[in-house]
């Protein structure tokens, strides 16, 4: 008797299997076909953003690769082009690049405006970048207010870009002829102990040239290449004047420091402007010439 209720109960559970296959079969192997589709197109979207990523990627190094070998035209040109087509964060990369390759070929009143726009990107580190380039470009020409008016958010004290929007704000001082409010805060500077070593190593160079008296045309300075560190005298303000290599027509003179400070200030420790994000270079000027009023006493 079992064997037969099991007979008929395998023919009853046959039958129900066979009536809902009948019923949702379709359905069934739709679905089934629907998730081998996403898996398939998703495998696709990732091969091909990867690939995107990676021509972007050799793109971007080339356009730096101009921009180094003194090509700043062509590689706006490559940037720009890598703003509007390159995947994720190569875009933003490269509308900042851009500027400063614009910067670079002269076309200060482009680079600026693209850094006006950039300033105002929602992304608080490319924003940040932005306004510190700009500030250095109108630094050379516009009003203070200006500067300060572009820099603003950056100077709170929470701000951790607060010692690069001072040591600007300090170089406007010095534009202007303010050269004791410049000497004063140039001095705090090089003390703080939160700024990079960059900012406190050029503010030390430059409070040093101003208290030394920076009255005097220091002439043009040149950048060559030296290994080692200095051992004084001479060769230790060639050093010191090409560790401060500029990177910004302003910092020019911040470079012209480097010889009255190095007889006093000793060893520089200095870094370039800082970069927004990894590889972002500037235009690099190879001397600048300092000619200002009477220094404070």
């Amino acid at each position: 008797m079992s064997d037969i209720f099991r007979e008929v109960e395998e023919e009853v559970r046959r039958e129900r299997l066979e009536r809902i296959w009948k019923e949702y079969g379709d359905y069934i192997v739709a679905a089934a076909a629907l998730v081998i589709l996403a898996a398939a197109a998703f495998r696709l979207w990732t091969y091909y953003e990867a690939r995107e990523r990676a021509r972007a990627s050799n793109s971007y190094l080339a356009a730096q690769q101009l921009l180094q070998t003194g090509q700043p035209k062509a590689a706006a040109q490559t940037f720009a082009r890598l703003s509007k087509t390159a995947p994720g964060g190569y875009a933003k990369l490269s509308q900042l690049q851009e500027a400063g390759a614009l910067a670079a070929s002269g076309n200060k009143a482009a680079a600026l405006a693209n850094y006006r726009r950039l300033a105002a990107d929602s992304d608080e580190m490319i924003s940040a970048v932005a306004r510190i380039r700009a500030a250095w470009i109108l630094v050379e020409a516009a009003p203070k207010a200006e500067v300060e008016n572009m820099i603003g958010p950056l100077s709170a004290d929470s701000s951790p870009w607060q010692p690069l929007a001072r040591e600007i704000l300090a170089y406007a001082d010095y534009r202007a002829g303010a050269l004791s409010q410049a000497l004063a805060e140039f001095r705090a500077l090089a003390k703080d102990a939160k700024a990079p070593d960059g900012v406190r190593g050029r503010s030390n160079a430059v409070a040093t040239y101003l208290a030394a008296g920076g009255d005097k045309d220091v002439g043009k300075v040149s950048f060559p290449e030296i290994a080692g560190q200095p051992k004084g005298g001479a060769s230790q303000a060639t050093s010191q004047a090409a560790q401060l290599r500029p990177q910004t027509p302003a910092q020019g003179a911040f470079a012209a420091a480097a010889p009255k400070a190095a007889g006093a200030a000793g060893n520089t420790s200095a870094s370039q402007l800082p970069q927004s994000s990894p590889s972002s270079p500037t235009s690099t000027s190879k001397g600048q010439a300092i000619s200002k009023g009477h220094a404070p006493k």
